[in-house]
């Protein structure tokens, strides 16, 4: 099992950016064994994808939406993850939440409490 806690949200004015951190803590496993998702729920709306990274960050995904103004990143020796979100728009407002799939598994299994990101003037 991993234990996943977000951190970094708050308010920001649209063309604005921020980085969201994911920090782990394993019990069993080494967080280089699961792959990370950042995910997303808007008020009224279903939770949607957003970025993902493998094990090694060889290979990463994105949701159209965020293409070239999300990067999504790892740092093993942190046990972090990391969102890093630019040219913010007011649509990209949500609670962003980290999860953590064991690579291999079909679904995310572990998932953080979420961070809010506002994005307002």
């Amino acid at each position: 099992q991993v234990r996943l806690v977000e951190s970094g949200g708050g308010l920001v004015q649209p063309g604005g950016s921020l980085r969201l951190s994911c920090t782990a803590s394993t019990s069993g496993r080494g967080f280089n064994h699961y792959v990370v998702g950042w995910f997303r729920q808007a008020p009224g709306k279903e939770r949607e994808f957003v970025a993902a990274i493998t094990q090694y960050g060889r290979n990463r995904s994105y949701a159209d939406s965020v293409k070239g103004r999300f990067t999504i990143s790892r740092d093993n020796n942190a046990n972090t993850a990391y969102l890093q979100m630019s040219d913010l728009k007011s649509e990209d407002t949500a609670v962003y939440y980290c999860a953590g799939r064991i690579s291999g598994a079909q679904d995310y299994g572990s998932w953080g409490q979420g961070t809010q990101v506002t994005v307002s003037s």
